[in-house]
């Protein structure tokens, strides 16, 4: 069977969508398409892939619009007679074809204070609810996805006031960690941007590893940014504390 898919092709100054005829087989997803068109017709083509287990992140793109991973996106979960258009991610500088420089998000990652712990005499006691908590963050594999779909991001490019989503949830990782002793809501409040999140859950609804990043994560630590700065008694209090030393 063959299928007609779309890539675009081309640096920033000359960009056009190609079309191509592949032949697929039963079970192939899209990078196998890929790989095929880049073995038979086009053997200059940039895509950026790894363990095409889901497990990388590194085939970030977007497929019809949608972003996704290629490796883990059946070809069948498309009509057989619609022709598949797949293009890099919009959010970041484009370098060729689909390959985009996320350079950006490990800078910002640079930013985040790591965990922080004194040692003390003793084991340290961790329930298994609070393990679990944060285990959940744990699963990120840096796709990007999240980023790519966050509309501060991709819409408005904010990337200097808004960390986005994926540095939330590590933020919030360290943060929710029974043993972390770490500041990290001044940076997250300003720096960071919380406050632009309007929880729309897109970046949850693309996450290929399920995690509630909006729920678990962003809610959260809006909440713990808002009882910190912006409770009105919290501030009379400290108003107080601060004049009475």
């Amino acid at each position: 069977m063959k299928r007609k898919i779309r890539l675009q092709r081309g640096t920033p100054n000359n960009l056009k969508l190609e079309e191509f005829e592949v032949e697929v087989e039963t079970g192939m997803v899209v990078l196998d398409a890929i790989h095929r068109i880049q073995a038979t017709d086009a053997p200059d083509l940039a895509v950026r892939w790894n363990c095409k287990a889901g497990k990388c992140g590194s085939c970030s793109a977007e497929i019809n619009g949608e972003p996704g991973l290629t490796c883990m996106t059946r070809l069948s979960d498309y009509p057989e007679n619609e022709t598949l258009t797949v293009q890099p991610m919009k959010t970041f500088p484009l370098i060729k074809d689909l390959v985009t420089d996320v350079s950006w998000n490990y800078e910002v990652n640079k930013q985040i204070q790591p965990y922080q712990h004194t040692e003390t005499d003793g084991d340290p006691i961790m329930f298994q609810k609070e393990v679990d908590r944060v285990q959940e963050f744990r699963k990120c594999i840096e796709c990007f996805l999240c980023q790519d779909v966050c509309h501060v991001l991709r819409s408005h490019d904010m990337k200097q006031e808004f960390a986005g989503p994926r540095f939330m949830i590590r933020n919030a990782g360290l943060e929710m960690h029974p043993l972390d002793q770490g500041d990290r809501l001044e940076k997250i409040r300003s720096e960071h941007g919380i406050g632009l999140c309007n929880i729309t859950k897109c970046c949850t609804f693309v996450c290929p590893e399920h995690i509630s990043i909006t729920d678990n994560a962003i809610i959260p630590m809006k909440e713990r940014v808002v009882d910190e700065y912006y409770d009105p008694l919290k501030w009379i209090w400290n108003t107080l504390i601060g004049k009475s030393n």
